[in-house]
């Protein structure tokens, strides 16, 4: 056994933990579909962690005519609707590790010839009755409840035609050789990934277990191209926004974004809302369109549950540059907790943590403030 990692108890007793091995490539198959975020989504995407919409286990090609007579052992989504192809070995040798990579990506080359979307549909089906599960309960706990299932399942259309698709190799130690050639493939293949996942296994005396999930394969350089490549590509809506700040942020300031998001889509079309872009963050705008003049953006609802606002924005146009009205807004804006400088005009972006409006009366003045604010512009 190699060397092992240490648990320090409730009793301040030291517990070590020795490696030891899996019985078998089933053990450690049977842990990815129990557990999926074993898949290390945080390490994969450190801003936006991903999380795993198994679809089936045990995929095989759908065209009964290929030639490809093997099957993969794990189909997932992410929640950008990237499907994420596992293959799981017990530290692969040489010729092992090159009849994997091989098959691996031949079956991502042709995802879309083995699995049209209606076939993977039909798969996510398939294993939801296997377990005994509701698929559409299932959908939404992975996206929440106003997910466009529809919408989603087209994405992953679209990102099937364009190559989009990640590969992860899953072993209980990635060898040096296998490390390189992932490195090498995920810094020359783009919108492909390749990845490889070590998960190490440790064991006390006591009965105690700890799984150690560590990707590899994302050298700095492979990082800069896909990040940058997806911040391009990638355009919130409300269907991944809320999803994703639930995910992040949990229930309660997600509830609190929406309430904010419905009333000012109640305000259309005097109030336009537009979506921002970009991997890690993003968020909605509402903005108050004004004949020819800049729109006032009146604010900002981002990933990280934060109202923001743009002083200068405010205190360069009518009718808040003149003091009196400065004066005004900062004292109705200052008492939701947002705060303006003394002189208008000056480049702040004051913000709001929404946690701070888990009180609904507190909430229900924000949403008056920017009631008032709204009317007051409206008087120009």
């Amino acid at each position: 056994m190699a060397g092992g990692i240490y648990l320090i108890q409730d009793d301040d007793r030291l517990v070590e933990m020795m490696e030891q091995p899996y019985d078998s490539e089933d053990q450690l198959q049977d842990l990815l579909v129990t557990y999926p975020n074993l898949i290390a989504g945080d390490q994969i995407d450190r801003a936006t962690a991903r999380r795993w919409l198994l679809i089936s286990r045990e995929a095989a090609p759908s065209d009964e005519e290929t030639a490809v007579q093997w099957s993969l052992d794990h189909l997932f989504l992410d929640q950008n609707a990237v499907p994420t192809l596992v293959d799981v070995r017990r530290t692969p040798n040489a010729e092992l590790r090159q009849k994997v990579l091989g098959q691996s990506i031949d079956y991502a080359a042709n995802a879309l010839v083995y699995w049209p979307v209606d076939s993977i549909i039909a798969l996510f089906e398939a294993n939801c009755r296997d377990r005994g599960r509701d698929p559409e309960q299932i959908f939404e706990e992975f996206l929440g409840a106003d997910a466009n299932e529809d919408r989603f399942w087209q994405k992953v259309k679209t990102n099937l035609q364009a190559g989009k698709v990640r590969l992860v190799f899953v072993a209980d130690e990635i060898s040096a050789e296998m490390r390189r050639v992932v490195e090498f493939l995920n810094e020359q293949m783009d919108p492909l990934e390749v990845l490889a996942l070590e998960i190490k296994q440790y064991v006390s005396e006591d009965g105690l277990k700890t799984l150690v999930p560590r990707v590899i394969g994302q050298t700095a350089e492979a990082q800069q191209k896909k990040s940058s490549a997806t911040r391009e590509r990638r355009r919130w809506d409300e269907s991944s926004f809320f999803a994703e700040i639930k995910a992040r942020r949990g229930a309660d300031e997600a509830q609190m974004a929406k309430a904010i998001y419905l009333w000012a889509k109640s305000q259309e079309p005097e109030v336009q809302i537009h979506w921002g872009t970009g991997d890690a963050y993003g968020g909605f705008t509402a903005q108050l369109p004004q004949r020819g003049r800049k729109p006032y953006q009146l604010f900002t609802v981002d990933i990280a549950a934060r109202m923001e606002i743009s002083a200068d924005n405010y205190g360069s146009q009518p009718p808040f540059n003149a003091e009196q009205n400065w004066l005004e807004l900062r004292s109705k804006l200052s008492s939701i907790g947002l705060s303006l400088p003394i002189e208008p005009g000056e480049r702040r972006s004051p913000s709001l943590a929404l946690f701070t409006l888990q009180d609904e009366s507190a909430l229900k003045q924000v949403i008056q403030t920017f009631d008032w604010v709204i009317e007051q512009i409206k008087t120009l």
